[in-house]
C-alpha cells in the first residue's frame, strides 16, 4: 500500500506545483482576483493532502482498513474539493455551467474530514 500512496502523493504534489504556477502566471491574466483566490485555495488543499498521503505512506504498522480508508478519502477528496475549485474559478473562461459544481466542493471537504478521522482512529487502534 505505501508504494501506491507515495505514487499518488507525488502525482498530486506535482500537479499542485504545475497548477500553482499556471494560476500565478497564466490565469492571472485572464480571470479576476476572486477567481484566482479560489484557484489558489484548490492548490493549497491539494498540497496539504499530498503531504498527508506522504505521512500516511510512512506509517510503520501493518496496513489497516482505516489506513486504506484514509488513502481513499484523501485522494477522492482532493479530486472533488480541489477539482471543483479549479472548475469553479474557470467557469467563465471555459464557458461551463457551475450548477453541478456547488455540491461537489463540500463533499470533497467531508471526505477530507473523514480521512483525518480515519488517521486518528487508526492511531488510536495501533499498538
Amino acid at each position: 500500500m505505501s508504494r501506491r500512496i507515495i505514487l499518488t502523493a507525488s502525482l498530486l504534489g506535482a500537479i499542485a506545483v504545475m497548477f500553482g504556477a499556471f494560476g500565478a502566471h497564466g490565469l492571472k491574466k485572464v480571470v479576476d482576483a476572486a477567481d484566482l483566490e479560489i484557484w489558489a485555495k484548490g492548490v493549497e488543499y491539494q498540497f496539504y493532502h499530498a503531504f498527508a498521503l506522504l505521512f500516511l505512506s510512512q506509517w510503520k504498522t501493518e496496513e489497516t482498513k482505516l489506513q486504506r480508508l484514509a488513502y481513499w478519502f484523501f485522494t477522492i477528496g482532493t479530486v472533488f474539493f480541489s477539482g471543483s475549485l479549479y472548475l469553479l474559478s474557470t467557469t467563465e473562461l471555459l464557458g461551463i455551467s457551475t450548477g453541478f459544481i456547488g455540491p461537489v466542493t463540500p463533499i470533497g471537504g467531508l471526505l477530507f474530514i473523514l480521512g483525518w478521522l480515519s488517521v486518528f482512529l487508526a492511531a488510536v487502534r495501533s499498538k
